[in-house]
């Protein structure tokens, strides 16, 4: 596999009537083609906003870090996503080398505008086709993803479409044009559990067929389990933990990461009680000092923890966490 992309020291900041508040911290991680990224947190840990940040598709407000570095390699060579400014020259990015899946599709596609001619559009700015030719490529992308009956689909509204079935048509607007890189943010959750499987399935198949690079953003471990080669677990904006799958799942090594796989239900005891991790997420306007996790930790080994910002050290050959457990420097009193 060669390498998609390289994110480098992410810091996103938010000018707002409060002041300035960080979004993301400090965060950096790589992907390669033919990849898939799961991205977990809960809700407010950062996860969508790191995403669109790839496209720089954060408001007029964001402020973006000096030391931010986002690399996407293509066969044309490195775009350092950085460097560009206009609308014309992120159209190699937006739509272009990466799209991007959004949660609730109904927010994603114009409600007056028919399904194909949205899909057309898009094919006309970011390609060289013909619109009759844009009109065959989405047709045929249509009935890629499982969609019955394309052709009359492609003449249809959102509305008119069951939610699994939108879902599918934002999917095969979305790799239409061949992108490089597919970022789906959570496009799972609004499913019922035989869509949702058959999405997943779906997404495999489209790594295994195009050999793009998936970041899958979800708070559902359960769902990464099943689709992705490794995992970064994010809160409050930092990363807390990436490795492997097998890595993380079998041997989580952050107390965070720990707390999200004992609150989800097992098979083996139905009727047991599910465990939450105590308290809620923080806002990014009382940002806690040292590690951001230490005021709902439940193995907190010292002072430390609300004093200093952890490093991020290996715990094995493919799998790291934040946490001042595994700095044999610190003082764990």
């Amino acid at each position: 596999m060669s390498r998609l992309i390289d994110v480098e020291n992410l810091t996103l900041q938010f000018d707002t009537d409060e002041g300035r508040i960080t979004a993301v911290d400090n965060v950096s991680f790589s992907l390669e083609a033919g990849e898939v990224m799961g991205l977990v947190g809960e809700s407010g840990s950062g996860k969508s906003v790191t995403a669109k940040s790839l496209m720089k598709l954060n408001p007029r407000n964001a402020v973006y870090g000096p030391d931010t570095r986002i690399t996407l390699h293509l066969d044309e060579g490195p775009v350092d996503v950085m460097s560009l400014q206009t609308d014309r020259e992120m159209k190699i990015v937006r739509g272009g080398s990466i799209s991007l899946i959004f949660q609730e599709p109904m927010a994603s596609f114009a409600p007056a505008i028919s399904i194909g001619d949205q899909m057309v559009e898009q094919l006309l700015i970011h390609t060289n086709y013909s619109k009759p030719q844009a009109k065959e490529v989405s047709i045929e992308m249509l009935d890629r993803v499982g969609i019955s009956d394309p052709r009359t689909r492609f003449g249809q509204y959102a509305f008119e479409l069951s939610g699994g079935m939108r879902q599918r048509a934002m999917i095969a607007m979305a790799l239409s044009t061949k992108p490089k890189l597919l970022i789906a943010d959570e496009p799972t959750t609004a499913l019922d559990v035989t869509i949702q499987a058959q999405v997943i399935d779906l997404m495999k198949d489209l790594v295994s067929e195009f050999g793009m690079g998936i970041i899958f953003i979800t708070h559902d471990l359960g769902v990464i389990a099943q689709t992705a080669d490794k995992v970064a677990v994010m809160y409050l904006g930092r990363l807390v933990e990436q490795g492997t799958v097998r890595d993380v799942i079998r041997r989580p090594a952050h107390p965070y990461t720990r707390g999200l796989l004992a609150a989800l239900p097992t098979l083996d005891d139905i009727g047991a009680p599910l465990t939450p991790i105590p308290g809620d997420i923080p806002s990014p306007l009382e940002r806690p000092s040292g590690c951001v996790y230490h005021t709902r930790c439940q193995e907190v080994i010292g002072p430390r923890c609300a004093a200093q910002v952890p490093a991020f050290l290996k715990v094995d050959a493919d799998h790291a966490a934040a946490c001042h457990i595994y700095d044999p420097a610190g003082d764990s009193e």
